[in-house]
């Protein structure tokens, strides 16, 4: 089987949530030793995980964190303020456990798995890094597609198999990234997607200044222009204006739907993936948790149009899948408020 195929095979076997057990899991919610709605969104999103697993009580097995790495051909039009080669030295802090989402993912015991999808250098082998290069970064998507439609599917099917990998078991996973440039691809995908423009999608990322940001902004609508890309086939958009840090991320998203496992995006760049993997298979839709709300303009607009509501909101903006190790706790502590605490009749106590 081609992995266009394995991919479209794989769409095909996302179930809906569980109505049933969310249901359930609403009711008991009720009958726990509080006020009814007394934690607010922590039994909102315990009902959430209870329609994903199809259980009214469920344990959580494991925490993992893929963080994808990418290098991207827009970079060299200046859209940031670090030159690409930070890219791999930032992996290869990540491998030395220097980076922040190292430290966010041991305090939170969360697997971090790094992931070369597309960085443009040789990364020496290691163990810390899950080799699934596509090319030495994509074209210039300022000048012409980033990728190949081929290479567009090869990303997904990646980010699949990846997703495969993980042990049995009900798990937590958040998604996270690497690139320098990659707020230039995100803007474009988010604009294209909501209807947006450039100007209103498009931030500092890394830091620029004012003049910086409306460069950026007049290469994103040029982007837009000379690639044309369908609005409604995320297939084309990824390939045309996307990442391969991007595509993989979708995959991952396609992958953890398809396992019934819920999906912590983090900031900018992972919203702009859950867009392609919402436009490639829209039943992937509610598996998604918004971690945080990133301080990038274009992440407010891409949430609300996916109707997201952020866990958090620390006005962060490094990506890395940060917001997404920081939210993770929050979001198995709604699985065992709801699996341990105890109902008045169990504890005794008299309900009202």
């Amino acid at each position: 089987m081609d992995k266009k195929s394995y991919v479209e095979k794989c769409i095909s076997e996302i179930g809906p949530l569980d109505h049933d057990a969310m249901e359930q899991a609403a009711a008991r919610q009720d009958q726990l030793t509080k006020p009814p709605g007394s934690l607010g969104k922590l039994e909102e999103i315990s009902v959430k995980l209870a329609g994903i697993t199809g259980k009214q009580i469920f344990t959580v097995s494991g925490k993992h964190i893929f963080t994808m790495a990418a290098d991207h051909g827009v970079a060299k039009s200046g859209v940031s303020p670090y030159p690409q080669e930070v890219t791999a030295q930032m992996v290869l802090n990540f491998l030395n456990g220097g980076a922040a989402i190292n430290v966010l993912a041991r305090h939170g015991g969360i697997d971090l798995i790094v992931v070369d999808m597309g960085v443009a250098a040789d990364l020496p082998a290691s163990p810390g890094v899950v080799d699934r290069k596509i090319a030495y970064g994509t074209a210039n998507i300022s000048e012409g597609p980033a990728m190949t439609e081929e290479q567009a599917w090869t990303c997904l099917y990646e980010g699949i198999r990846l997703v495969e990998s993980l042990p049995d078991g009900f798990r937590l996973v958040g998604i996270g990234d690497m690139g320098i440039g990659n707020t230039t691809p995100s803007s474009a995908i988010v604009s294209v997607v909501t209807g947006r423009s450039p100007d209103e999608v498009t931030g500092p990322g890394t830091g620029l200044d004012h003049d910086g940001v409306r460069r950026k902004a007049q290469i994103i609508e040029k982007a837009i222009i000379i690639n044309n890309p369908e609005k409604e086939n995320g297939i084309d958009i990824l390939a045309k204006i996307g990442g391969f840090e991007i595509g993989g991320l979708a995959g991952v998203i396609i992958g953890c739907a398809r396992r019934r496992f819920p999906i912590l995006v983090d900031g900018f760049i992972t919203t702009a993936s859950a867009l392609v993997a919402v436009s490639v298979a829209p039943d992937v839709k509610p598996f998604l948790f918004a971690s945080h709300r990133s301080a990038e303009p274009g992440h407010r607009i891409a949430l609300e149009y996916l109707g997201l509501e952020p866990i958090l909101q620390l006005d962060m903006r490094l990506g890395e899948g940060t917001g997404a190790a920081l939210a993770m706790p929050i979001v198995e502590a709604s699985a065992k408020i709801l699996s341990e605490m105890k109902t008045f009749e169990e504890a005794g106590v008299s309900s009202k």
